[in-house]
């Protein structure tokens, strides 16, 4: 596997200049995140555009603090209430698909790729292609499409900085330079909410059980993500990505406190690893400052305070989400872009309560079976699969 896009990351493109940033998905949890540590260090950053899905109220908030170039939302109807609230301030406001893919060609030097599911993939590989430094948050760049991805960040000079607080804490202490001395990478895992649940209490359980994640403070998707453990076998397929090593020195290790965020183990029998308290605006400052780092109001960790620390083998039985994304990985093609279009269908039901929790897995696994074996070859093939995938969802959630 080409690995040029990670060896892009060694390269020190800092300076002494304010560093110019766009942030697509800016009032998510990850993007209010971002907004945050920028506007706590105003000097150092200056915003060329923000984007939203559909929240007004928020994106014009952050538009009046931020003072960027552009504003944008995705959904055209709320064009002309964000219009009225930034009248007078000088900020181009747009709207629509389009206009999203257009900001992320403006000329920041850094994008933060934080918009939801696949819909973030167009607007993501647009700042790509003009070589942008690129702080991934959004894990559908790397599932749905995968070596189409990788290749448009070697083709174009791009550089990748993972957010996700696993890979971002693998990077830090993996060694690129000697990768072949990693004997595995160790993805772990709070096992959500239910991690001590029987599968016939989570037959019941709720949307709002479900987003109530122990440790972390996510949007609704990623914390149901979470909850099926979902989130790990995508982070699996993300990582096989990310770094140089094969699916089967990738293993996920279940740590209920959230404190250790990966580890690196290699060949002379040390094992490296990435510890924090579970706040993102960790992940996100070292992406956002790296390759130096900048100050966070994040909890200092103390571990004479948490005294323990506790690990266990993952349930596959329980979680069955697991095996399905490292069975879509090792079959390759199509299979996770499948994964992740019937995962976003199936959750997407699940929170407006029209499926069960432990349908969520099951109809990915239903339409695994019949949507895969294709291969991709552009961003063409992955969005008539993600297409496909969707609507054989929707047609098996039609049946339940």
């Amino acid at each position: 596997m080409d690995m040029k896009p990670l060896k892009n990351h060694l390269e020190d493109k800092s300076s002494s200049t304010p560093r110019s940033v766009t942030i697509l998905g800016s009032t998510g949890s990850v993007g209010c995140n971002t907004v945050e540590l920028i506007e706590n260090n105003l000097e150092h950053f200056i915003v060329e555009a923000l984007t939203a899905n559909r929240n007004v109220e928020r994106l014009a908030d952050q538009a009046r603090r931020l003072k960027p170039k552009t504003v944008v939302l995705a959904d055209p109807e709320g064009y002309q209430d964000l219009k009225l609230a930034l009248a007078g301030t000088g900020i181009h406001v747009a709207a629509g698909d389009d206009a999203v893919v257009e900001a992320a060609e403006q000329p920041a030097d850094w994008v933060m790729a934080s918009i939801v599911g696949a819909a973030g993939l167009k607007p993501t590989l647009r700042a790509v292609r003009r070589g942008a430094t690129i702080g991934l948050a959004n894990k559908e760049c790397l599932v749905s499409a995968g070596d189409v991805f990788v290749r448009e960040v070697s083709d174009n000079g791009a550089t990748l900085l993972p957010v996700d607080s696993e890979h971002s804490a693998i990077f830090q202490v993996f060694d690129f330079d000697n990768a072949e001395r990693v004997r595995r990478i160790i993805l772990t895992a709070s096992g959500g909410p239910f991690r001590q649940s029987t599968t016939k209490q989570m037959e019941i359980v709720t949307p709002e059980e479900a987003v109530a994640h122990p440790n972390w403070d996510m949007g609704a998707k990623i914390s149901v993500d979470s909850a099926t453990m979902m989130n790990k076998g995508l982070e699996l397929i993300e990582a096989f990505h990310l770094f140089p090593v094969n699916s089967e020195q990738i293993e996920i290790l279940v740590h209920p406190q959230s404190v250790i965020h990966s580890m690196v183990d290699y060949v002379d029998g040390s094992v490296l690893a990435q510890l924090g308290t579970p706040d993102m605006r960790t992940p996100i400052a070292y992406a956002l400052a790296w390759p130096k780092r900048m100050n966070t109001p994040a909890a200092r960790l103390e571990l004479e305070v948490i005294a323990t620390l506790t690990f266990e083998a993952p349930d596959t039985e329980r979680f069955p989400a697991l095996s399905l994304a490292r069975q879509a990985l090792e079959a390759g093609g199509n299979a996770p872009t499948v994964l992740n279009a019937a995962n976003e269908v199936a959750v997407s039901h699940f929170l407006n309560k029209r499926i069960g929790f432990l349908d969520i897995v099951r109809i990915v696994g239903e339409t695994l079976n019949v949507a895969t074996g294709a291969r991709l070859e552009n961003l063409d093939d992955v969005t008539q699969t993600d297409t496909q995938a969707r609507k054989i969802a929707e047609d098996l959630i039609s049946r339940l």
